[in-house]
């Protein structure tokens, strides 16, 4: 009976023993897993396996396989192949390793498992980016300042500027028969006038527009780093649209840059007054959740105005007149500017009250009509009368007022319009409406009145009063004619009386 209970009492001990030791492992891999740098392991099937038996012994190849195993990816078994495998017959298709495979990897082969992102990214303006190589940015990059004698047909300011952001038609390097090259390991060559291109309207092989390596760098595809307003600053930067620059100096930026370790930049799915509080990135606003609507990959979803013309116009008004010259229906998930309007609204709603974002909205929406009713749309009829009348050449660049012009909407004016979209006051003024007012009248009037003179000198009386009467009408309007020394009376005591009164107020 004592010996029975003896053994009892040792199972039991046994038993408990293993229990604790399960548990104390349990919680091991429990405070492993909660802490900051934990990593869990990469799933490495048969596929992947065979592949960095050999790319993780070569040197770009094993920091590649590394980025690749601290990735979600890696997280959860997307290898190698999942990626990267091609259908035999695909254009960009080559076998290696017994495996057909592409090296570049498109939205249309993301979309295998993220169709829905895939979707909405080959929608937006982002994918459409590319259709600037058809645009006057593009006669500058290939004519202007650049040539294309260069690697067999090659313009390095189109290839390594323009393009890298917007992306570039890649094609397959052929030799002089035509046919497609391969190196000596047997992988398909890609053209070194489109590859490599990570921009963001590429035209891939497969025929699918994007990359979404533009912002999710490979191998990693972190999403944090997809976050941080300096992913969309490689393109989002610079004189003629400084988005990078404005964001910086906006008391949004400032936050982010003092409360950058509360952001929780790794969450998922990263809701706004939810998973973070202390700042919004360029990505809070224009593509994450709120607690009232769903992530989106299509960056125009949420923007009403186009600051990026001549002329600012509502983001919608282009496509709408298609519609209507075509007698088409609008499709069903068309989005108004007011609709887009509302889904940006939400997110300020999040972190401002109502009548602050409506008066926000305001002082922006004014800040775009004064610029295209003082500066746009007056600059555009004084370039098309000199255009119809003859009095510049259709050579584009070739002519000092063309480059006035070009400074005034496509530097200036967006900064002046961009400034106030991003609460950037120094870009609204100082790089915005004051290099505005003193190109249009220290450069563009004063060039104009001398191509005018010059038409007269030539004989050319028509064309040039017909210019003249227009410049006239425009100086000679209430925003204007402050500078023909035209301002009324009452408006000048008006302005006299304030500045005293601004003098009074601070000598208190």
């Amino acid at each position: 009976m004592a010996t029975s209970l003896n053994t009892k009492r040792t199972i039991i001990g046994i038993l408990s023993l293993v229990f604790i030791v399960v548990l104390l492992i349990a919680l091991a891999k429990e405070v492993q897993r909660s802490a900051p740098d934990y990593k869990p392991a990469p799933i490495v099937d048969a596929g992947t396996k065979h592949c960095i038996s050999c790319h993780s012994e070569q040197g770009a190849g094993k920091v590649i396989v590394e980025q690749w195993k601290n990735s979600k990816h890696a997280e959860v078994g997307v290898g190698c192949l999942e990626c990267h495998q091609a259908e035999k017959g695909d254009v960009d298709a080559y076998e290696h390793e017994g495996q057909i495979i592409a090296t570049i990897v498109t939205p249309k082969d993301c979309a295998r498992c993220h169709e829905d992102e895939a979707e909405q990214f080959v929608t937006s303006h982002h994918a459409d980016a590319g259709m600037i190589m058809g645009s006057l940015d593009n006669v500058l990059a290939e004519v202007v300042e650049g040539h294309d004698a260069f690697n067999n047909g090659s313009n390095p300011a189109a290839a390594s500027g323009c393009w890298q952001c917007h992306g570039s038609k890649v094609e397959v390097q052929k030799d002089e028969n035509g046919n497609p090259m391969y190196n000596d390991m047997g992988i398909l060559l890609l053209d070194p006038k489109t590859w490599p291109n990570t921009g963001m309207g590429r035209v891939n092989l497969d025929g699918s527009k994007g990359s979404c390596t533009a912002c999710h760098n490979r191998h990693h595809f972190s999403i944090a780093q997809a976050r941080q307003p300096e992913n969309c600053g490689k393109c989002h930067m610079g004189p003629d649209h400084p988005q990078l620059e404005i964001y910086n100096e906006s008391k949004h930026g400032i936050n982010f840059r003092a409360h950058r370790e509360k952001m929780n930049l790794d969450a998922q799915p990263w809701i706004l007054g939810e998973d973070y509080s202390a700042a919004p990135t360029c990505a809070t606003c224009h593509m994450s959740a709120t607690p009232d609507q769903p992530v989106t990959h299509d960056v125009g979803d949420r923007i009403s105005w186009t600051l990026r013309p001549k002329v600012s116009e509502k983001i919608d008004a282009a496509e709408l007149a298609k519609f209507e010259a075509q007698g088409k229906p609008l499709p069903e998930d068309f989005l108004t500017w007011e609709q887009r309007r509302k889904k940006m609204q939400n997110v300020c709603f999040q972190c401002h009250t109502r009548d602050y974002v409506k008066n926000f909205y305001t002082q922006y929406d004014n800040q775009v009509n004064m610029y295209n009713e003082k500066y746009g749309k007056p600059a555009l009829a004084l370039m098309k009368s000199l255009k119809k009348n003859k009095l510049i050449t259709p050579v584009a660049f070739d002519e000092e007022i063309e480059w006035d012009y070009f400074y005034l909407w496509h530097h200036e004016g967006r900064r002046a319009r961009m400034g106030a979209a991003m609460m950037g006051p120094d870009y609204t003024q100082w790089h915005g409406n004051f290099d505005l007012a003193e190109n249009f009248y220290m450069k563009l009037v004063p060039g104009i009145e001398e191509i005018i003179d010059h038409a007269r000198k030539e004989g050319k009386y028509a064309q040039a009063n017909d210019v003249q009467n227009l410049l006239d009408d425009i100086l000679n309007s209430d925003m204007h004619k402050w500078f023909l020394g035209k301002m009324s009376p009452e408006e000048v005591a008006k302005r006299k009386a304030a500045a005293a009164e601004f003098r009074k107020r601070y000598s208190q």
